[in-house]
């Protein structure tokens, strides 16, 4: 007979969520009696445990030393913060492909305006087996993919500020980066989407070594904010969180060169790399 594969495969963190349960059941505590002792509130522990919340690991550090678990919370935390990650980043992708107003800031050549062939070259890396060049070129498809949403119909409103290190540093080949740039002059001139650059002479700046900055409106008006750093996301809806995260963006736009000045910069750089 063969094996049969249960095919739910249970979320990080659900795993902690049930381990903190076992923890405190094993001790013979009461939510109330945990939150007495531990500090946290009851309704907060009582989310963690049904892994309706991830908290930050600095409340795993404390769980781990009232239990006396070794470390065991911390190692299931990092786990389930990769999960929660990936769940934030698939909520963002749904919200960004119905939003009506998008307002962008990255560091570097965002993905909406990647080229193909810029795009394959920056997610190849040093990859050369068979197996990586077929994900590759998944992940590939997929990006160019979601470019279609600046196309679609009704035409989100996009405006992207870009900071000048992603046109200073070439990153890829001669042709393929000529491409890149070409193509970014290309999409700035569309109706629908305004590219800013955010110049070296704008200095110190608010994201300045925290990634990129998305925000989004929907038809109904309402707004999410979405940061994103080398190795985690957080997307928030909670109205103090992206009224923060607008002004922040409103002050590298007013940073960054005019649409105009931009444009003839993206001309004036083309034409050096041609040159």
């Amino acid at each position: 007979m063969t094996e049969q594969l249960d095919a739910h495969v249970e979320s990080g963190r659900a795993v902690l969520g049930r381990t903190l349960r076992f923890l405190r059941e094993k001790e013979g505590k009461s939510l109330g009696q945990l939150a007495d002792a531990s500090g946290y509130d009851k309704s907060y522990l009582s989310r963690l445990e049904s892994g309706q919340r991830l908290s930050k690991v600095t409340v795993m550090e404390d769980l781990d030393t009232y239990y006396g678990a070794g470390g065991l919370l911390v190692s299931l935390w990092k786990v389930a913060r990769i999960d929660a990650f990936k769940d934030r980043y698939k909520e963002f992708m749904r919200l960004e492909a119905t939003a009506r107003v998008m307002r962008k800031y990255t560091p570097n050549v965002p993905g909406l305006l990647q080229t193909e062939d810029f795009a394959r070259e920056m997610l190849s890396g040093s990859r050369a087996t068979d197996v990586d060049h077929e994900a590759v070129e998944e992940q590939v498809a997929a990006r160019l993919g979601r470019q279609l949403l600046l196309r679609r119909n009704p035409v989100p409103h996009v405006r992207f500020v870009i900071d000048e290190l992603a046109f200073r540093r070439p990153a890829a080949g001669p042709e393929t980066w000529e491409g890149q740039l070409a193509h970014i002059e290309e999409v700035a001139q569309w109706p629908n989407v305004v590219v800013q650059v955010l110049p070296f002479s704008a200095g110190i700046h608010d994201l300045m070594g925290k990634g990129s900055l998305t925000l989004l409106w929907q038809r109904d008006g309402s707004a999410v904010a979405y940061t994103e750093g080398d190795s985690n996301g957080l997307l928030t809806d909670d109205p103090e969180d992206v009224l923060h995260h607008r002004l922040s963006y409103d002050r590298l736009r007013d940073l960054a060169l005019s649409p105009s000045d931009s444009l003839t910069f993206m001309k004036d750089v083309l034409e050096e790399h041609r040159s």
